[in-house]
């Protein structure tokens, strides 16, 4: 039977590492994170989710209302009729100035339809089968331009396809607004506009009316600033030249007839 008070003899190479772990004493804990397989992996991903932030389509809207606003885009896509180079409207399209649509329908023209242009405008025979009737969209799409500012690229051919007006200082148009313009006064594509202020690119082959609206909205917001200053001083203007065109005057030979006029019995 083993003595209790006996001492159990340690092996020295045991008492040796004690002995230098008590010298040495607890490690404080870490204050930086080491860098793990892990970490690496999480700093990747940062990484890439900023660089695909920044790369983030401007023509996707920033959300789902789709109310009518006080601005509206509008594009719209042709259809060749009478002998095929006549144009009529074959689709429209609105969106208001987040980009979300509030209308897109394709049209039944008044004439028959003898080129459908599909490589650009996209619309093909089966689209218009059950098209709406022309009238019945124009008459939807002037109830919702009505009083609204209206953005587009050559709105004059869209308005022209729609056999509709709009009041001039009320339209917002891509291809007139000068610092758009290159050159003395050299009218630009929109796909071009799109590329070198929004970095996106639109139009390779066949046309989205609602991608084209989208692009002349963003090009419209983002400069909105000073496209409304310079709509204000271009009214300014007419007014002050209004003003100041002199009044007609009366030949003297309009003196005469008047006085004989009024001497004759």
């Amino acid at each position: 039977m083993k003595n209790p008070n006996q001492q159990v003899q340690i092996n020295p190479n045991w008492a040796q590492l004690q002995q230098k772990l008590k010298s040495h004493g607890p490690k404080p804990p870490a204050t930086e994170t080491p860098a793990t397989i892990l970490g690496k992996r999480k700093e990747r991903t940062d990484a890439e989710l900023d660089d695909s932030l920044s790369h983030v389509n401007p023509l996707t809207p920033v959300n789902d209302d789709c109310s009518v606003t006080d601005e509206v885009a509008m594009d719209c896509e042709m259809v060749g009729v009478s002998q095929g180079n006549k144009s009529a409207l074959g689709r429209v399209t609105l969106v208001n100035k987040w980009g979300n649509v509030i209308y897109d329908e394709f049209v039944r023209p008044l004439e028959h339809v003898v080129d459908f242009r599909t490589q650009i405008s996209g619309i093909r025979p089966r689209d218009l089968r059950k098209a709406k009737d022309f009238r019945i969209v124009q008459k939807r799409v002037a109830e919702f331009i009505k009083g609204r500012i209206l953005v587009g690229h050559a709105l004059r051919n869209d308005l022209k396809a729609l056999l509709l007006s709009h009041p001039k200082e009320d339209l917002r148009d891509t291809l007139e607004y000068e610092p758009f313009m290159r050159g003395k006064g050299s009218r630009r594509a929109l796909r071009h506009l799109a590329a070198e202020f929004l970095d996106v690119q639109i139009q390779n082959g066949e046309h989205c009316p609602v991608e084209d609206a989208r692009a002349a909205m963003v090009l419209y917001q983002k400069n909105k600033k000073a496209w409304e200053r310079r709509v204000k001083d271009q009214i300014k203007l007419k007014q002050k030249q209004t003003k100041r065109k002199p009044k007609k005057k009366r030949k003297e030979g309009d003196d005469l007839k008047t006085d004989l006029a009024e001497t004759a019995p």
